[in-house]
């Protein structure tokens, strides 16, 4: 089978295109033949060696995944071989841009039937990455206000949605250029990050998610109600030394699992959520993709390699 590997850390070159034996399932896993796999900054921060997750070379990028179940281990029981499944491959975030991918089961679920392959493949990461900040941390209510910075991103775009659909009062920043885009997925107030400074405009809010950091997080403090929270997925720095002791702030890596999975596919269906697809590519083109990663030119939306044709 083709996987695109890296057998040493650095640019977007040193991923190449190899020919690996087809993997078996350990007891606790599912093999998948891969449709598409996302590409998401994680992805590059493991293949620079500069991510938090401990991993050793030579070793095949790639976490999210779309595909059909080959063969499932003798301990899966809510999968079998046939079904269309979207999720993570494993805790290290690895092994997803192949034609064949091992994944954890309990990171895997049956794919909304309303999603085609390269759109389930785009959300897994950050669909749950929104769901957690909102619901697991932030313990969102209707009713409350929320402040979201870098709403337009791909962890962003979905907090928006998931806050509207929980009846929330929904603040947010952006870019210019998609001010609009933010208010169509159900912002209430979008102001644009270079022109706005979102403390004269927004105060007194429940929750803060942060997907920007630096002095953008640190000013968040002051505008949040005692007794309200700032979640971050992008810093673990402590709070500044200005900021109220009332408010609380909390840093987290994402936990994919096959139930977040299923109550986000309950919301594709219904029509509740919506994904972004942006430039899909084939999975012989993973070093391109890496390229639009570090800024070349490329489709707003989320990065797709697309592994197989039509399954």
């Amino acid at each position: 089978m083709k996987a695109a590997r890296i057998h040493r850390f650095g640019p977007p070159d040193v991923i190449e295109l190899d020919d690996l034996p087809q993997p078996a399932p350990d007891r606790d896993e599912v093999l998948v033949r891969v449709a598409a796999a996302g590409v998401g900054p994680w992805d590059a921060l493991i293949r620079e060696h500069k991510s938090v997750v401990e991993v050793s070379l030579p070793l095949t990028l790639g976490s999210d995944i779309s595909g059909i179940v080959e063969s499932v281990g003798s301990d899966v029981r809510h999968l079998k071989r046939g079904d269309a499944v979207y999720g993570v491959t494993n805790p290290q975030f690895i092994g997803g841009y192949a034609e064949y991918a091992l994944a954890s089961a309990r990171m895997v679920a049956r794919k909304p039937e309303s999603l085609s392959f390269e759109e389930a493949a785009s959300a897994p990461v950050v669909a749950v990455t929104a769901w957690q900040m909102l619901f697991d941390y932030a313990n969102a209510q209707a009713g409350q206000a929320v402040l979201i910075h870098g709403a337009a991103g791909s962890v962003g775009a979905y907090a928006v949605q998931l806050a509207r659909q929980a009846r929330l009062r929904v603040f947010a920043t952006a870019s210019a250029d998609d001010v609009s885009l933010v208010q169509g997925l159900g912002a209430e107030k979008v102001l644009d990050y270079k022109k706005d400074r979102f403390e004269d405009v927004v105060s007194e809010v429940d929750i803060v998610l942060d997907m920007v950091g630096g002095d953008t997080r640190d000013r968040s403090f002051h505008v949040i109600k005692p007794g309200g929270i700032l979640v971050s997925v992008v810093s673990s720095a402590p709070p500044p030394a200005d900021a109220p002791t009332s408010v609380r702030s909390v840093f987290f890596l994402v936990d994919v699992t096959t139930q977040r999975l299923d109550r986000l596919t309950e919301l594709f269906e219904r029509g509740e959520l919506k994904p972004r697809v942006g430039t899909v590519l084939p999975l012989d083109e993973a070093r391109k993709a890496h390229e639009m990663l570090g800024g070349a030119p490329h489709k707003k939306g989320k990065i797709i390699l697309r592994v197989a044709g039509p399954v």
